[in-house]
């Protein structure tokens, strides 16, 4: 093979004058990049956000009325919201910067009759390209030069086996050419060579190139918006015109039954913020950007906190095939020799390619480029490496390629010729293509072709890409013309796949018990994709082509995507129609992929994935998630998590819901009956301010539930508080307000002093909530199992509880700030008593209200 680009003739190309004034005129090869969300971009974003106007503009409100200690409280938690999310989606948005290539490649192209190297950017229309290994296609462009040209369209079709190109004859085709498919005069813009030499004129750049027009589409489509956020504003809009409307006829209560409006003001201000909700905000805020950070450990970066919500609820999850399901390396899977006897190389692992198969590897390796980009070539490479150390032939001291036949439309074969170094021993000639090829170079008999046919569809069935490998020796001095004038012999066929990623199989039967139904969304052939399928454990035969596609209605098309798991041989635009099929369904569709051809259903889809690694930046632009390792295993694993962190947020929530009762009624009690006021504005901001959103963090850090993936996806459309939760917390509120309320009225009664009766109460309240969060940590585990489960934030909020109480009680300061009175050892014995009570009765409802609680 020359190592020169093929040139037929001198070629001129564009004067640098002509394609300064067509760049002035078209503008860059490039695609636009969205704008970059800087740390203040972000911040800006998150403080816009009504929830966290509702807590900044609460802190602004206590401080003009003079609450300062509950102000900076209130402040001080807003702030650290905000700042938690701001790092967590800067540090995503840093990583998402470094997957980005640094410079635009760079283009070989003939202006003025020179070759000259420029930026891709500046590649204009009507240029004149050179392509060479290893080049990334800088635009698309018509071939008006080829010889054994080969391109990995990948990038935008998911097929992932490279493609032959053949020169335009002159029969130029009228109609849009569309990436895909052999001996095609056209290559295309982002898709790389890895085989052969081209000269081509460029006939679109940027925009409109096949991967300007997809992400020219992307603008037209919309992100799903997070739905718990709505949830929760409609929440705190509900909490706040109750919590003010008692308010205010607590304050007009107090004042027309006990005269003092100074004092009915404060109780007021203290039954309201006993009952407005300022922690579901903080909460929902800080468990979405911790989700984040625990997501991001299991290497799955979340562009949007909001999209982790929408996990627990993904109903379909649509993946492409090449680079998702499969490794995206081409492997030898099968050797097969003349005789029929068959070796798989990868069954069992590391098992020695026996030595008759030997000849068939080595002759392949010697029939593949010495330094190859093609990744069949680079399979024949892997194996030869591993299992022909001592093959006199590949060490490269003894032997040497003198001589290339290339492919040709007429023969899909191409040889190698290899000669020793003294020149005194016979040729050796390697040869590998197509099946019917090799046969015609053997010189095969009709039964014997039909033999070897029979052989290579069996194979072809398995979904393996099946080459030919023969060998011949030439004792002449002069090389024939044609490769096709040697003996060969035929030596076997050669299968070759892209390997299923290890755990994809053991992921999809997890999918399968979650309730998650996994469709298969590929490029690639039906043979290949059924294949696949199969090893992953889908159904291989409910299969659809995109040709069928292109005949269905929209409706006819929401009725087919029912039934059907594997999509092949399907276009960009196709890929979009069924993800909006689904969503038609009524499904929560997640589809993942890697390439550009899937980022207009990523961004479509209600949770879009693309692929770190292997991923584009176009892909990534149009995701919420990146899983960083490509592997299909995190996907699941990122599910997992959704549905744990969607769990706890709900154990937190109800649990915030709970502590809201006791407090709200044990301010409201004095009110209501005469009896001295209980808690002022500063116990209610501490206790809602430092104990219950520090304990709620006590449910961020629990693990999962033991049927979190054997249960089915929850509704979207399901409030954050069902009935069921509702009236679950209305129970455990109740009850914790009755025991304190009882303690409150007997320590009066007993002419206990006011202040020590306060102090007595609050820390009953406060073991009260101490056993909530036991009660709370489980839907359905005993309280045994649920001990038993590490939660160390658990053992750290126990200790920061006991440390807060003990300032309350033994700092001077502290006492008097809560006007709080001394407490004796049977006095704190009770309070813990209350809090034991509290966990033994609900804990035993638990059990007797299990079945209901967990449906």
């Amino acid at each position: 093979m020359s190592s020169q680009s093929p040139s037929p003739a001198p070629l001129h190309g564009l004067s640098e004058a002509s394609a300064q004034a067509r760049l002035k005129a078209e503008g860059y090869n490039e695609l636009p990049q969205s704008d970059r969300r800087t740390a203040l971009r972000i911040f800006f974003e998150v403080v816009r956000e009504p929830m966290f106007a509702l807590l900044l503009g609460g802190g602004v409100i206590y401080l003009a009325l003079g609450d300062l200690k509950e102000a900076i409280i209130l402040l001080v938690f807003a702030t650290f919201s905000v700042v938690i999310t701001v790092v967590q989606e800067t540090r995503t948005e840093g990583v998402l910067e470094a997957l980005r290539e640094l410079t635009s490649p760079r283009a070989l192209v003939i202006r003025d009759g020179e070759r000259k190297r420029i930026a891709g950017r500046d590649v204009v229309r009507g240029d004149i390209i050179v392509l060479q290994e290893g080049d990334r296609v800088p635009a698309d462009a018509l071939l008006t030069a080829s010889q054994d040209l080969q391109t990995d369209e990948s990038l935008l079709t998911g097929e992932s086996l490279a493609v032959r190109k053949r020169a335009a004859d002159g029969d130029v085709p009228s109609r849009p050419i569309r990436p895909g498919g052999d001996d095609l005069p056209y290559v295309f813009s982002g898709t790389l060579v890895v085989r052969g030499t081209g000269i081509g004129e460029v006939t679109a750049t940027g925009l409109r190139s096949e991967i300007g027009k997809i992400g020219r589409s992307l603008s037209t489509l919309e992100s799903e918006p997070p739905r718990l956020q709505g949830q929760i504003r409609q929440l705190v809009g509900v909490f706040a015109v109750v919590g003010g409307a008692v308010s205010l006829l607590a304050v007009l209560l107090y004042g027309v039954l006990r005269g003092g409006w100074l004092k009915a003001v404060l109780a007021g201000i203290a039954l309201g913020m006993s009952m407005l909700p300022e922690e579901f905000p903080v909460v929902l805020t800080v468990f979405m950007a911790m989700g984040a950070w625990r997501i991001s450990r299991a290497r799955v970066l979340t562009r949007r906190a909001t999209a982790i919500e929408a996990l627990g609820s993904a109903t379909v999850l649509c993946t492409d095939k090449t680079g998702t399901l499969t490794e995206n390396w081409m492997s030898v899977a099968e050797l097969r020799l003349k005789s029929d006897e068959i070796f798989r190389p990868a069954y069992p692992s590391g098992a020695q390619v026996p030595a008759h198969f030997r000849k068939l590897v080595e002759y392949g390796v010697m029939a593949s480029e010495q330094d190859p980009f093609d990744p069949m070539e680079k399979a024949f490479h892997a194996l030869g490496l591993t299992h022909l150390r001592e093959s006199e032939y590949l060490d490269g001291s003894e032997w040497k390629r003198v001589h290339v036949y290339g492919l040709s439309s007429g023969l899909l074969a191409l040889s190698n010729v290899w000669q020793h170094k003294s020149a005194k021993r016979d040729f050796v000639i390697a040869a590998k293509g197509a099946p019917e090829a090799i046969a015609d170079l053997c010189h095969l008999g009709p039964v014997e072709c039909a033999a070897l046919q029979q052989s290579a569809d069996a194979m072809a069935r398995e979904g393996l890409r099946v080459l030919g490998v023969a060998r011949a020796t030439f004792a002449g001095k002069n090389l024939p013309e044609s490769q096709h004038d040697f003996a060969f012999e035929l030596l076997g066929l050669v299968g070759l796949a892209d390997p299923l990623r290890a755990n994809v199989r053991a992921a999809v039967k997890e999918c399968r018990s979650a309730g998650i139904r996994v469709i298969m969304i590929t490029g690639d052939y039906p043979v290949t994709a059924s294949a696949i399928a199969r090893q992953a454990g889908l159904d291989a035969e409910a299969l659809a082509t995109g040709e069928e596609l292109s005949h269905l209605s929209e409706a006819d098309l929401v009725e087919r995507v029912r039934s059907v798991t594997i999509f092949a041989r399907i276009m960009p635009e196709q890929k979009l129609r069924i993800i909006n099929a689904l969503k038609a369904n009524g499904e929560i569709v997640a589809m993942t992929g890697d390439g550009v051809n899937d980022a207009p259903a990523i961004k479509a889809a209600h949770i879009g994935i693309a692929m770190g690694g292997r991923g584009t930046d176009v892909a990534r632009e149009a995701s919420a998630i990146v899983v960083l390792d490509d592997d299909f295993n995190s996907i699941v694993k990122a599910i997992r998590l959704g549905r744990r962190i969607y769990d706890n947020l709900r154990k937190a929530m109800g649990f915030i819901f709970a502590v809201h009762v006791p407090i709200a009624g044990l301010v409201l009690l004095p009110l209501l009956f005469g009896l001295p006021i209980l808690f002022g504005p500063m116990h209610i901001a501490f206790l809602e301010m430092v104990i219950d959103p520090v304990c709620s963090l006590v449910f961020e850090a629990e693990t999962e539930e033991e049927d979190v993936m054997r249960r089915p996806p929850r509704d979207p459309d399901e409030p954050l508080f069902s009935a069921k939760m509702i009236v679950w917390s209305l129970l455990q509120g109740v009850l914790a307000f009755t025991l304190v309320a009882i303690v409150f009225v007997v320590a009066l009664s007993q002419g206990m002093p006011e202040n020590q009766v306060r102090a007595l109460a609050f820390f009953s309240l406060v073991m009260a909530i101490v056993g909530l969060i036991f009660v709370n940590r489980s839907f359905s585990a005993s309280l045994a199992k649920a001990i038993s489960r590490p939660n160390p934030a658990l053992a750290l909020i126990l200790v920061a509880v006991t440390l807060m109480l003990g300032l309350t009680l033994l700092w001077p300061f502290a006492r008097s700030l809560f006007s709080f009175g001394p407490l004796h050892f049977d006095d704190l014995a009770l309070a813990l008593g209350v809090g034991v009570l509290v966990l033994a009765t609900l804990e035993l409802l638990k059990f007797l209200l299990r079945a209901k609680l967990a449906a």
